[in-house]
């Protein structure tokens, strides 16, 4: 066998395996869509069939049981939130910038109208709430990360004098994060730009931002 024809074989192995993981991704962002409105629960190989144009049969290729699919949409879900909110804070100078960054980076995905029914984490933190299990656990541990990030710019922003000393990081992401879920489910409820606005004045006043008073003080 030449070497011509080796590439050849190789080339034409990794084509299907790529079509494979783009068509599964599909799925699964169309799955990530449909739990914000349906919930979790209400994912099942049928609806997901109608959504995405494909075969039940070629769906079950992709998914053995109902919390495999549950599993994977929620791991996509968090793919995305990542790319979407948490990456681009990143982005922002350690401490109070990124702080607000990180709050504008999730009141601009829920502007973008990313998944149809707002934050997919807020949407089936409650629906799982109920549910002990894998799903659950990965929804709740997910969710405590990002409050956890919060509270680490919190933190960093206290020690770096751009917020008071007096201030506690716990209680501060606590604060923020239930303003972005109150946004959230405000937003989705009203379909009214106007209330990310509102949140937005709302996050900056809570980081003195506005006013210019937010370098530490005891």
């Amino acid at each position: 066998m030449t070497a011509g024809t080796m590439n050849q074989r190789s080339r034409a192995q990794r084509r299907p395996r790529a079509d494979g993981e783009r068509t599964r991704g599909a799925i699964l962002r169309a799955a990530a869509s449909l739990a914000t409105v349906d919930g979790l629960e209400g994912l099942s190989i049928g609806n997901l069939a109608t959504a995405t144009g494909m075969s039940k049969s070629g769906l079950y290729a992709h998914f053995g049981t109902k919390q495999d699919l549950q599993l994977a949409t929620v791991a996509e879900a968090e793919r995305i939130f990542d790319a979407e909110v948490v990456q681009p804070a990143l982005a922002a100078r350690p401490g109070l910038a990124q702080l607000a960054a990180v709050c504008e980076a999730f009141l601009g995905y829920l502007q973008r109208r990313v998944f149809p029914g707002g934050c997919f984490f807020a949407a089936t933190a409650l629906e799982m709430g109920t549910r002990p299990g894998p799903v659950k656990d990965r929804v709740a541990a997910i969710s405590s990360g990002f409050t956890a990030q919060l509270r680490a710019c919190a933190a960093t922003a206290i020690e770096q004098h751009e917020l008071p000393a007096r201030e506690d990081p716990d209680r501060l992401a606590f604060e923020l994060h239930a303003i972005l879920l109150g946004a959230d489910t405000k937003f989705v409820l009203h379909d009214d730009p106007a209330v990310l606005d509102l949140a937005r004045q709302v996050v900056r006043q809570r980081l003195g931002l506005d006013n210019g008073s937010n370098a530490g003080e005891s």
